[in-house]
């Protein structure tokens, strides 16, 4: 039998109240509904299921023999039903369950630590699954919840929140400079008698350019680097080692600076901003994991424990053209 589903669940919702209740005016005061409403969904309901489910009197109902068949049979399901939706129910409000995020690579070093330890303690029924990925890529067809990437707004159908402008800050590490002297301008990152390390764009294949940003002026430099990477933790570990200058996110090479582990060598060219987004497939019905883990992020981007007033600070200021 090829049943209609136009206002079929609705109608075996008002023949199980009607069974419970006992009459038609018991079912429309428990449904809300007008007795004439309920009476017209019934026989809606048997003229599709093509039987009499109840034998009327004007002061009784009772299901007639294939009417408590069809009750025994749908009930187990409209209790399923049930359950279901109230456990969907408390998904939207409980923060629990497996939380997939697609990772930009530059952001585990921020996010690992005691903060995170902290979030984890405090929601003991998530668990978290950090994914480091060079590129957005599909959210739903690969199975994430939410997205953290640094680059250009991407044009898609997801949901994108800003979450902060990072500057973008020339470093090396001490044992360079005592090896190879200090650069005085950008300029001179171009010469014979210096070593840049090249980061690779995904998106391009090709290395980031390298550029310099004051007061509305952009200075290009070809650095002609001869050591190019893909991967943010040994850009990161080849500056620290002495290898050559690097250009890196405020974000993540703030506290090296801090600590003496890097130096800023051109602390005035630090106008260019380079966006964070936070990407998800709907606004609407945002599971609370979603939820917790972006409040979460925010309060950490912007708590002033990692990241500083450059970083913070949006506006106006220069993004690179390039998306990762």
């Amino acid at each position: 039998m090829k049943i209609s589903s136009d206002n079929f669940s609705g109608g075996m919702g008002v023949f199980a109240a009607v069974v419970e209740a006992g009459t038609f005016v018991g079912a429309s005061d428990a449904l809300g509904m007008s007795p004439p409403g309920v009476s017209r969904a019934i026989a809606r309901l048997e003229k599709r299921l093509k039987i009499r489910l109840f034998n009327r009197t004007t002061r009784s109902v009772a299901l007639t023999e294939g009417g408590r068949r069809f009750y025994e049979q749908v009930m187990p399901h409209l209790t399923g039903l049930e359950e279901a939706a109230t456990a969907a129910a408390g998904s939207a409000s409980a923060v629990r369950g497996r939380l997939r995020i697609n990772l930009d690579p530059v952001l585990y070093r921020t996010l690992l630590g005691q903060p995170l330890d902290d979030f984890m303690r405090t929601h003991p029924d998530l668990e978290i699954e950090l994914i480091a990925r060079d590129s957005l890529g599909s959210l739903v067809v690969d199975g994430f919840d939410l997205a953290l990437r640094f680059g250009e707004l991407r044009a898609s159908t997801l949901v994108a929140r800003k979450l902060l402008d990072s500057a973008v800050v020339t470093v090396a590490a001490p044992s360079y400079l005592a090896r190879c002297g200090r650069p005085e301008k950008p300029e001179d990152l171009g010469g014979p008698g210096h070593s840049c390390l090249e980061f690779r764009n995904p998106e391009t294949g090709k290395a980031f350019p390298w550029e310099f940003h004051r007061k509305g002026r952009r200075i290009a430099v070809e650095t002609g680097g001869r050591l190019t990477v893909n991967d943010p933790s040994a850009l990161l570990n080849a500056c620290l080692a002495g290898s050559g200058i690097a250009q890196m996110l405020l974000l993540g090479a703030e506290p090296l600076i801090g600590d003496g582990l890097l130096i800023n060598l051109f602390p005035e060219c630090m106008d260019e901003r380079y966006p964070l987004y936070a990407y998800y497939p709907t606004r609407h019905h945002l599971p609370a994991k979603t939820r917790a883990f972006l409040d979460f992020i925010v309060e950490l981007l912007t708590s002033g424990k990692t990241v500083s007033k450059a970083t913070r600070r949006a506006g106006s200021s220069t993004v690179r053209p390039s998306a990762r």
